[in-house]
């Protein structure tokens, strides 16, 4: 089943600014919220669309590679790397994500009278940071897709405590002030009645425990600094500038909580001979003139390795061929583009004297002079007609 457009989903125009995302965004969470529509799926199915859309659309570089490439842009997960984390939101990503659009630690804190859902019986669950690396592929990695391993530097989940940030598993004791709920009520008199109001639990941070016996090696934290190594599947097709996400590979959280996401920022490393434009790949090819008047047949570079080409007699230079397919991918997508040979004309800087005598007799052969005007077409006549 395709996904819906996330203009649609959030009901808004594609020109619409943050702040209209933002307001579309809490009136639709508001309406199919969990707490006020418990044990129903569709409700919950809704609340997630929304989530997912919104985490897309609010986030300006994500936003924009959506307008261009609509789905596709975080469908990454289907070339074996697990991107686009919006697509894998459970819950509690959206509660611990977005919970300060409404102003508190949950989004609906005040609005039903309850902590929300912040990992569990209210208690709040903490969230790791995004990392932002770079990675470097050549043209012909980037056309077959890659598999790169990459020794990230980052924040770990403490192996002495398994991340609890305790000493031991009876260093814990239940915070006597939210009774371990990780929120604590407040009940206001009004005119209107008695109004509930939820915030999170002062003295354990919301963590409904507090640790009276710190583990020695992060020091309560839960991480501690060290370096994995990641294998990151790179599909084919993607460009400078693109950035890939991967679900909760980031910094882990503090004690437990939910791991940023890796961002990846790719970065083309410049062929030898090729240049790319699109999905489609460009060679300048240099002959001389007598190959060009009598033909001949010469090898070009590709991204696949070589290929021959035949050169018909009587080649004018500007002429483009077109080798189909031999181009780059549409990212998640079979089409492939072309390759473009552009011919160019090389004329000798230097001749002999035998060179110069021989050439001077065609001079003034009817055969070597120019008649554009006759039969031949100016160099953007054959462009217009090679595109359309």
């Amino acid at each position: 089943m395709s996904k819906r457009d996330y203009y649609d989903v959030l009901g808004v125009s594609r020109s619409a600014d943050a702040d209209e995302i933002k307001k579309a965004y809490r009136k639709m969470a508001i309406k199919y919220h969990p707490d006020k529509n418990e044990g129903d799926k569709e409700a919950e199915e809704k609340f997630k669309e929304a989530a997912e859309a919104y985490e897309v659309l609010s986030n300006p570089e994500k936003r924009q590679r959506y307008n261009q490439f609509g789905h596709a842009a975080n469908a990454q997960s289907a070339a074996g790397g697990g991107y686009g984390g919006a697509g894998n939101m459970n819950m509690e990503d959206i509660f611990s994500q977005f919970g300060d659009i409404f102003g508190g630690g949950s989004p609906f804190e005040g609005f039903f009278g309850g902590g929300g859902r912040q990992g569990g019986g209210g208690r709040r669950v903490a969230r790791g940071s995004n990392l932002r690396i770079k990675v470097k592929l050549t043209l012909e990695e980037i056309a077959n897709g890659a598999e790169k391993k990459i020794k990230v530097n980052k924040q770990i989940v403490c192996k002495t405590c398994d991340g609890s940030g305790a000493k031991d598993k009876s260093s814990f004791q239940t915070c006597k002030t939210c009774g371990g709920s990780g929120a604590v009520r407040r009940v206001t008199n009004t005119i209107l009645g008695q109004m509930q109001t939820t915030s999170t639990c002062p003295t354990c941070n919301g963590e409904g425990s507090i640790i009276t016996s710190k583990c020695n090696v992060c020091h309560g934290d839960g991480v501690v600094r060290g370096e994995e190594t990641i294998t990151i599947n790179v599909p084919a097709g993607v460009s400078e500038g693109m950035q890939l996400s991967m679900s909760g590979k980031g910094n882990a959280a503090p004690r437990g909580g939910v791991p940023g996401d890796l961002i990846i920022l790719i970065e083309e490393v410049p062929h030898e001979t090729l240049k790319r434009d699109g999905n489609n790949v460009i060679y300048d090819l240099h002959i001389s003139f007598i190959d060009a008047a009598l033909g001949t047949s010469v090898e070009v570079p590709t991204i696949d390795g070589k290929a021959k080409i035949k050169i018909d007699a009587g080649t004018q230079g500007g002429k483009i061929l077109r080798l189909k397919g031999k181009g780059v991918p549409e990212v998640n997508s079979y089409h492939r583009g072309d390759q473009l040979v552009h011919i160019n004309i090389w004329t000798p800087k230097a001749l002999s004297r035998e060179e110069r005598e021989l050439l001077e007799k065609l001079q003034s052969s009817p055969n070597f002079k120019p008649n554009p005007g006759k039969n031949e077409k100016s160099f953007f006549e054959r462009m217009k007609e090679y595109f359309e």
